[in-house]
């Protein structure tokens, strides 16, 4: 009995770490609204759509620490690397290696 109930605690730990470990809490970290920390420009990410300065949603997905985008699933994709991505802070490199800064 001892050694069954040693089991049931290490498997509910196992899926409790297996659990977190794949989730993406990154993706719903940068959903929401951010402005351009110089003033000039917007981003507004939702569950499906990455829209910047107000122009026509682009659909996005996440893989690592890269977003990329693309206008109604039209190859190639643009790519913005997450450099550093918190509750308030967003700073974004885009493809022509421009550092973009954002906060909510």
């Amino acid at each position: 009995m001892k050694n069954l109930a040693l089991i049931f605690v290490h498997l509910a730990c196992a899926a409790a770490l297996f659990g977190t470990a794949c989730s993406t809490p990154a993706k719903n970290k940068l959903q929401g609204n951010w402005l351009a920390k110089d003033g000039k420009g917007k981003l507004h990410i939702t569950e499906k759509a990455f829209i910047m300065d107000d122009t026509e949603a682009e659909d996005y997905f996440v893989k690592g620490d890269t977003l990329y985008t693309s206008y109604q699933g039209n190859q190639p994709y643009t790519s913005f690397v997450v450099q550093k991505l918190d509750d308030h802070n967003l700073k974004l490199l885009g493809p022509d290696s421009t550092a973009m800064e954002y906060s909510r």
